[in-house]
Order: C-alpha cells, then sequence, then structure tokens
C-alpha cells in the first residue's frame, strides 16, 4: 500500500491559495498557503517560498481547516453500519449488552474499527477515540490496536468492556500486561480508560478510577444518559475525588445543574453526539443547557449502527437542536429569539479544538506553525454548492460534507487527495466486514438477524377528530 511518488515518505508539501480558518478566535485568512515540513506545519502565509521538490496542492476556492477530531465512536460497531438505523436506546443496549454483542470475534473487533478507521479519514476526521467497550479479551484488545495501527489516521484507544464491571476487567493483570505491552508512547495511538458510573452508593466503580490514577490516564465515560447513568454517579464522582481535569463526559444529557456546576468546576469537558442524543433519548443535546456553565465542549458520532460517521451532521445537527431548544424556550414564555447563541464558527472550533483540548493534545486543532500537520481541505470544483464561499464556517458547518473532502494530511502525510484515499486498501476492509457479517448472521440466524433489524412498530391510535364532517368532500366537489 504505497503512497504515490508525489507524496513520498519526507517530502514537503505546500497548500496554495486557500481559505485557510486558524481557529485562533473568527479569524479567516483568504489566499493563504500552509507549508508541511515533517510532521509539522511549518508557515502559514500568502506567497510563501517553499524549498525546490515540495509537492504544492492548489486550494484556491476551498478550505484549509484543522482535521476534525471525533471524541467519542464506538468503532467496533461500524461492521453494522446502518443496522440499528429504527432501534432505540433500550433496544441497542438489550442487543448488544444482554444479547449479541458477546458473539463479536477478535477479527469481528478489527474489521470494525479498520473500516471506522477509513471512513473517518475519508471525512476529514483526522483523530478519533475509540469508545471500545467490547473488549471482552487481549485478544480483543489486541485487535482493536493493531486496526487502529493498520490505518494512518490518529487515534485514541478508550479501552472498555460492557460484559464485565469495570473494576473486574481493570484491575485484571491481563488488562495492565496490555498496557504496558501495546501502549508505547505512539503518538498516532492514545489511550483512556472507558467506563460507566451507575450510580450504586457503594461506588463499585473506584478500584478502576484508581487503576486510571496510577497509570496517568484520563477516564471517558457516558454520563448523564436517561434511565441508564444519573446525577448520582456525577455526585459519587465527585465525592470520591475522581472528577478529575481530563475527564470526559459523554452525552451529559439528562443531568441536573449541580452536575454541570460539578464538572466546570472539576475542569472536565463534555462530548456532544446530538445524532445520537436526539433519535436514541439520552436526553436533549445539551448545548443549550450547559453554554451557561463554561463547559468546553467537543463533538462525537457515537456509532454507525445508526447514524452518519463524519462530524459535519455533528455540527448541523447540533446547531440545528440548540437553535431548536432556544426558540421552543422563548415560543414558551411568548417570547421571540431575535439572535442566535450558538454561531457556526463555535462548532467548527468544538468539531477541531475543542476535541484536541479534551484529549489533552494541545498540539492539535489549529493551524498555525509548530501544530502537527493534521488539515483538511474542503474543496470540490465539481459541486455547484462549492461556491460563492462567503462565510467559511457557515459553508463548512451547514454546506459542507465528506464528498468536499478533497486532501487530508495526518502527521504531514497525504491520506485523501483529489478525492480518493491514498494508501488505503479498501477491498481488504471490505472482505473483514463481509466475513463478520457472516459471522453473525450464522450465529444469530436468520430470523433474529431480521428481527434484530426491524423492531416492532408501537400502535398509533387515530384520535377522533371533532372537525371532521361527513359531506366534506362531496360538498367541496360540488363548490369546484
Amino acid at each position: 500500500m504505497s503512497q504515490p511518488t508525489e507524496f513520498g515518505a519526507g517530502r514537503p508539501v505546500v497548500l496554495r491559495g486557500g481559505t485557510v480558518l486558524p481557529m485562533d478566535g473568527r479569524r479567516v485568512l483568504p489566499g493563504t498557503d500552509v507549508f508541511v515540513a515533517g510532521d509539522r506545519i511549518s508557515a502559514v502565509g500568502p506567497s510563501l517560498d517553499v524549498p525546490e521538490g515540495t509537492a504544492e496542492i492548489d486550494a484556491t476556492g476551498g478550505i484549509v481547516m484543522p482535521g476534525m477530531i471525533d471524541t467519542h465512536r464506538h468503532m467496533w460497531q461500524t461492521a453494522l453500519r446502518g443496522y440499528g438505523a429504527d432501534w432505540t436506546l433500550t433496544q441497542y443496549f438489550v442487543w448488544f449488552y444482554l444479547e449479541y454483542g458477546k458473539l463479536f470475534r477478535p477479527e469481528d473487533v478489527h474489521a470494525g474499527n479498520t473500516l471506522a478507521a477509513i471512513e473517518a479519514l475519508d471525512a476529514g476526521v483526522t483523530t478519533v477515540v475509540d469508545w471500545s467497550h467490547g473488549l471482552r479479551t487481549p485478544d480483543h484488545a489486541d485487535a482493536a490496536a493493531d486496526a487502529l495501527q493498520g490505518v494512518p489516521g490518529r487515534y485514541v484507544l478508550a479501552y472498555g468492556n460492557i460484559q464485565q464491571p469495570p473494576a473486574e476487567w481493570a484491575t485484571a493483570p491481563e488488562f495492565r500486561d496490555f498496557v504496558r505491552r501495546r501502549i508505547t508512547g505512539d503518538d498516532l495511538l492514545g489511550f483512556q480508560i472507558a467506563f460507566d458510573v451507575l450510580g450504586d452508593p457503594s461506588f463499585p466503580e473506584q478500584p478502576a478510577f484508581e487503576v486510571a490514577r496510577d497509570l496517568g490516564v484520563t477516564v471517558t465515560t457516558h454520563a448523564g444518559v436517561w434511565g441508564a447513568t444519573s446525577d448520582d454517579g456525577i455526585r459519587l464522582m465527585y465525592e470520591h475525588g475522581y472528577m478529575s481535569p481530563g475527564t470526559i463526559y459523554v452525552h451529559a444529557a439528562s443531568l441536573s445543574a449541580d452536575s454541570y456546576h460539578r464538572i466546570a468546576a472539576t475542569g472536565g469537558s463534555i462530548s456532544v453526539s446530538t445524532e445520537s442524543e436526539q433519535s436514541a433519548g439520552q436526553g436533549y443535546p445539551p448545548t443549550w443547557a450547559i453554554r451557561s456553565h463554561g463547559i468546553p465542549v467537543s463533538l462525537s458520532m457515537d456509532t454507525s449502527v445508526w447514524w452518519s460517521g463524519d462530524l459535519f451532521s455533528a455540527m448541523r445537527s447540533t446547531l440545528g437542536a440548540d437553535r431548536s431548544r432556544e426558540h421552543l424556550e422563548s415560543h414558551s414564555k411568548g417570547d421571540t429569539v431575535t439572535h442566535c447563541a450558538l454561531r457556526a464558527d463555535q462548532v467548527v472550533d468544538w468539531a477541531t479544538r475543542g476535541g484536541a483540548q479534551a484529549i489533552g493534545r494541545d498540539d492539535l486543532g489549529t493551524v498555525e506553525p509548530g501544530k502537527k500537520a493534521d488539515l483538511v481541505l474542503i474543496k470540490n470544483d465539481a459541486s455547484p454548492v462549492s461556491f460563492p464561499l462567503l462565510n467559511p464556517f457557515g459553508h463548512v458547518a451547514f454546506q459542507a460534507q465528506r464528498g468536499d473532502v478533497h486532501t487530508v494530511l495526518v502527521n504531514g502525510r497525504v491520506v485523501k487527495h483529489e478525492h480518493r484515499l491514498v494508501g488505503i486498501d479498501l477491498g481488504a476492509a471490505r472482505a473483514g466486514i463481509e466475513r463478520t457479517i457472516e459471522h453473525l448472521k450464522g450465529e444469530m440466524g436468520e430470523e433474529a438477524w431480521e428481527k434484530g433489524m426491524n423492531p416492532d412498530v408501537p400502535a398509533t391510535k387515530i384520535l377522533d377528530n371533532p372537525y371532521t364532517y361527513t359531506d366534506y368532500r362531496s360538498d367541496a366537489t360540488h363548490r369546484r
């Protein structure tokens, strides 16, 4: 899987004449070059002088921005893309936690992670937190890590196991052995511990927090998920001293103001998965509620079992949900919203710099000299939606989509160019997914497979309508 010669290893690259979003505020830099040498951004400015032999990419008419960062994606589930499109959160829990999630073999985790990693790069998502809670055995964990290190993106493996309590798997010798063997300082593979706090007063999750503290790694947890994790979990974490800076609270959609105060006071951040929250039922997407608390926000896509695997959808749906709630709250008081509180540049920030801050990477998320060269060029000369480019932030948030991602660099390496992935064996990824689907269908049986994908539809009772008249249609016809 060699790269084309024009982007050979070590060759510097310059993106010429694009509209650059440095993500250091609301600045927009039209007609600007970005020069990449090695794994870093070397210079940003108009008409840069670059060394002879530099590969040039024409960015005129396009937008150059930092690579997007997804802070919560269950990558191992990508083999079932779209399978649960009509699920509720309860059906998701039953399928993965209680019934069929335990059928996934190590090779199935590998297949899902590989495809998820590839589709992230294709959409300009250069860093993904793999919320990998399907790691039932060390072999599953090795398969997850192998897949991530086999695709040229940047990842954080958030290790979890939904088939055991966190205090069991996190304290097991094989878990520490995995960390010793696989988490070796690779700049492209970070590490977190992923588990939830269910609110049991005895706080059984404490040993897992102690392991995270001992290893010096952060915890990511699904918080504020209706019917699963509540304010009690936040309170227990706080009272026992485990709400630490760097903790990522995923969803946080059904928490009280008191919990938001605790998160803000202890330096945590919230990963908002708007498509998930507004569809599955964790609670209303919380950006409208947490804005006044000053809590840092990042964006995430959750799982391709339901939703899209790109952050364009995340930005768009987050703006829509936030503004919809603003209008609803205002209308309930007889008022009218005259100015939007959440702006397009803010969600672009959350998709880039916000993600970098959440995972503790101050060398990512902005376009400036010295930062890691994780970059995205949005440009599509064949699309009528590519012009006019009047409001670049609004264009990214509301107009662009994965098909407009022209070029992607990760760590200075070109991994997508002219809308095509570079050095990616999509055929091998497809074959792995096909084997996983064949395995699952075989283990479940055709009837269970179809039933899982097509849950029952609740009956709907049509209300009596007092404004229905027997002569309505005939009378209307007569009048014509």
